[in-house]
């Protein structure tokens, strides 16, 4: 049974939205900001957050700081209809995904099933049976171990959230060919979620930034405006 860590300081999206991951098999632990939820955590971290952002006394974007110095927790945050900066923010600061208030709690079920999921291949689950997504991707520099979810550019250790791993193994697996975002959604994404452009670009950005700390001169990942991105070989 997955634990989740429901973070919001709307008591009636707590008791709405606990019900219903409670019902759907989940272990659900409840905080009303993110101080509670922070020192919870220093305990004993759940399998998934979903984190409001605007909270009291810590807020989700605080939270997810101090979570991601130490842990690659899955977050989702829930944000509302005007939060686009704050959306892409939390992206590039490390969340996995989002989702807008009012939402529908079925996407809010089917969004944490495919981030744990992804979570659990990661993780080490039961062994896949040997394709060309499990095996190890040496291109050039990069180095990637699916089963291990560990990755490596020009010898040094990248760590990389499950959605970012999953991007970056997409692009690396065919060198010098475009992938469009549509594709790249494909691959990062279960087929019942819904997530638009500014989400593959904003994973993209973390993604590069989080290459360019171990080596500066990093530009494998080429963007082609308009059309998607590319991965070259060197």
């Amino acid at each position: 049974m997955a634990r989740i860590a429901l973070v919001d300081d709307d008591r009636n999206i707590l008791t709405s939205v606990s019900m219903t991951l409670e019902a759907e098999g989940f272990e659900v632990c409840c905080y009303a900001d993110g101080a509670a939820a922070l020192e919870a955590f220093g305990r004993s971290l759940p399998d998934l957050a979903v984190l409001d952002i605007k909270m009291p006394v810590m807020d989700g974007m605080d939270l997810l700081q101090q979570l991601r110095r130490t842990s690659q927790l899955p977050v989702i945050f829930l944000t509302s209809k005007d939060d686009e900066i704050d959306e892409i923010l939390g992206l590039r600061m490390g969340a996995d995904d989002y989702v807008r208030k009012p939402f529908s709690q079925r996407l809010l079920v089917a969004r944490i099933r495919a981030l744990l999921r992804r979570q659990d291949v990661a993780a080490g689950g039961p062994v896949p049976v040997d394709t060309e997504e499990t095996r190890v991707l040496e291109r050039g520099a990069l180095r990637m171990d699916p089963l291990r979810h560990a990755v490596s550019w020009k010898g040094a250790a990248v760590t990389l959230t499950v959605t970012e791993f999953l991007l970056l193994q997409c692009l690396a697996q065919n060198p010098g060919f475009v992938k469009n975002r549509d594709q790249l959604m494909d691959v990062a994404y279960d087929d019942q979620i819904y997530v638009d452009d500014r989400t593959i670009d904003s994973h993209i950005k973390r993604l590069r930034k989080k290459l360019r700390a171990v080596d500066a001169g990093f530009s494998a990942i080429e963007t082609l405006y308009g059309i998607g991105y590319r991965f070259n070989e060197t």
